[in-house]
């Protein structure tokens, strides 16, 4: 098995990446700078940032790179404050930043104090402790504390106004006093103060890493990106800012939802996100898929990592590294490795080269080049594979289970479809055997799997297909079996993203039926195909662990408003397994759907009665 952590060993030949950009960073007339680090969610982007921290990180020749992630700090009260208090923090404790800064730290420091209070504190800090303190349930906080007290001898009027939304304009005028307008930079002194700052330190440059802003919440991360937007044009600092490009535009659009993203011309909203991320963002820099012979070099080097000591596996590292100076191209494989390893060593990784000689084609050929999926694959594989070993499957092949966990990860309807079919064929369907046939000859797959397949006429499926073995040859029962988990919890709980098991949880908070409407439009319909089906699987799950959960119904039944295709089968099949468990209220709501002809039936099944 293997960890899901950032690392700082280049499996990948990343260290490329990081060298380019440490090379924007040493161009002295590029500073200030705003490096945008793109691409998928578990495309390699924190390791990149790890590396590139090792590389930079000097602070005897006046280089201090400082590390942030945002996903930390989610929870905290106002995550722009979080952010910038975490920066300014790092002068205050460390000694490289030199002696003398006591002065420009507080004032930096009592200026997030400000921005904490007055920025987010009047929606959500001070009105709720304003109202408490005045019905006697709590303390105010000291920006409150001295302008409220002839405000509190009129108790009523004040909390007359916060009801009718006028609270922050009322509690405004008792907050500011011309000691504390003295005492507190203002939000426009800010970027002067900080750069006071780094004039007053031993630094020459300041490079601050932002990592993790996709796993964030829409309002999290805009609320990340606007506190950067302070350090813009700030001598001698940079920002290298890692995330999903796609998250981060629908956080933007989230955030400013207004009447220019309400417009029916979809190429005036991406301008007005292109424009917000240009003037953010200098240089995006978008991170590439691995090639297929990187997919294969990594799976090698993870099996190496997992088998190998830590003497043998460095020189297997020493002799990758070498490799790829020669040729970036090729694939770092077996052959390679037995030129540097003993027959000692080799021996600890001699039950693990045949598996990676059957697993590699497969993984390759379907996992889309995100090292993250592949790691979790195979820690689900190797879960699988102990569990075969434990129930005493005989005859078990590694590179059958490893081909149909690919169809399940990467079309789940489609391995779905083939557990029906063989089930009822005592696991040798008919249907598989067809479809291979048809797949022998590329060139007429496409037009013939529309007659009967129209599901499997996808190059990627064909491909899948037409690697070895083929399946059609086995019985899959018992490779069924092991899966029957996707039939649940390792897959919804390892092969996931986060964002998907994020979005649901904040979808199932009772939330009012605009504000849902709004994060399934939002955030739900960007996704892909494959991601939607992975949601909406992991919502169906829960509803069968909870069938008593009106809520977890209504996200369906919003979705379904919204025309996403991709619920439909997920929930009607749902529906069906959990049968009488359904509360009446929603078999209610389902007459809305009446018109499709499977909820229809559903409901006929509820009420005999009925007809239509």
């Amino acid at each position: 098995m293997w960890a899901d952590n950032v690392t700082d060993k280049d499996f990948l030949g990343f260290d490329v990446h990081a060298d380019l950009i440490k090379e924007l960073l040493c161009d002295e007339s590029l500073l200030p700078i705003t490096i945008g680090l793109f691409g998928d969610w578990g495309s390699g982007k924190s390791s990149i940032l790890e590396t590139l921290k090792n590389k930079i990180d000097d602070p005897d020749n006046g280089t201090v790179c400082l590390y942030f992630n945002g996903w930390i700090f989610e929870g905290y009260d106002d995550a722009k404050a979080a952010l910038l208090e975490s920066i300014i923090k790092e002068f205050e404790d460390s000694k490289k930043f030199g002696e003398g800064l006591k002065e420009n730290i507080g004032k930096l420091i009592n200026s997030v104090d400000w921005m904490r209070a007055v920025g987010y504190g009047f929606k959500n800090i001070a009105v709720p402790v304003v109202s408490a303190y005045l019905t006697g349930g709590a303390s105010l906080i000291p920006q409150l504390a001295q302008g409220l007290t002839s405000a509190a001898e009129k108790p009523e009027e004040l909390l007359g106004k916060i009801k009718n939304g006028e609270a922050e304009s009322f509690i405004k005028q008792f907050i500011t006093t011309p000691e504390k307008e003295k005492e507190i930079s203002s939000i426009r002194e800010f970027r002067n103060d900080f750069e006071e700052l780094i004039e007053n330190s031993k630094i020459n440059k300041l490079v601050i890493l932002v990592d993790d802003l996709d796993r964030c919440t829409p309002d999290r991360i805009v609320d990340n990106l606007e506190a950067i937007k302070l350090f813009l044009n700030v001598k001698n600092t940079a920002f290298v800012i890692g995330a999903d490009p796609r998250i981060v535009r629908h956080a933007i659009e989230y955030r400013y939802n207004n009447q220019s993203f309400n417009s029916p011309d979809e190429n005036k909203n991406d301008r007005i996100v292109n424009d917000y991320l240009e003037k953010l963002i200098q240089i995006p820099y978008n991170l590439p898929k691995l090639s297929d012979s990187e997919v294969e070099t990594y799976i090698t080097l993870l099996f190496c990592e997992r088998d190998l000591d830590s003497n043998a596996f460095q020189k297997v590292i020493n002799a990758f590294k070498l490799f790829k100076i020669k040729d970036r191209y090729s694939v770092f494989d077996y052959s390679n490795i037995q030129i540097v390893l003993d027959e000692s060593e080799l021996q600890q990784l001699s039950k693990s080269v045949s598996l990676i000689s059957k697993l590699s084609p497969i993984i390759t050929e379907s996992l889309y080049g995100n090292p993250r999926q592949i790691k979790r694959f195979l820690n689900t594989f190797m879960l699988r594979k102990k569990l075969a070993k434990v129930a005493n499957i005989d005859d078990f092949k590694d590179d059958i289970l490893a081909k149909l966990m690919v169809l399940e990860y990467a079309e789940l309807k489609l391995f779905e479809q083939l557990y029906k079919w063989q089930i009822s064929q005592k696991g040798k369907p008919k249907e598989l055997i067809e479809i291979e046939n048809i797949c022998e000859d590329k060139t007429k797959a496409t037009s013939a799997l529309n007659e009967n397949y129209k599901l499997w006429n996808n190059y990627k499926v064909i491909n899948w297909v037409k690697v070895a073995p083929k399946l059609s040859d086995f019985d899959l029962r018992d490779y069924f079996w092991l899966s029957r988990d996707k039939l649940s919890a390792i897959q919804s709980n390892t092969l996931v993203p986060p964002f998907i098991k994020s979005l649901l949880l904040k979808l199932e908070e009772e939330l009012p039926g605009k504000l849902t409407k709004n994060i399934i439009t939002e955030e739900l319909i960007p996704l892909s195909s494959t991601e939607k089906e992975l949601f909406f699987t992991l919502l169906s799950q829960q509803i069968i662990s909870e069938p008593e959960k009106k809520r977890l119904y209504d996200i369906f039944n919003y979705s379904m408003d919204e025309n996403i295709n991709e619920c439909i089968d997920i929930y009607i099949n749902t529906i069906s397994k959990i049968g009488r468990l359904v509360p009446p209220s929603i078999v209610e709501s389902l007459k809305r759907f009446d018109n499709i002809p499977a909820i229809n039936k559903i409901l006929t099944k509820f009420n005999p009665s009925k007809k239509k």
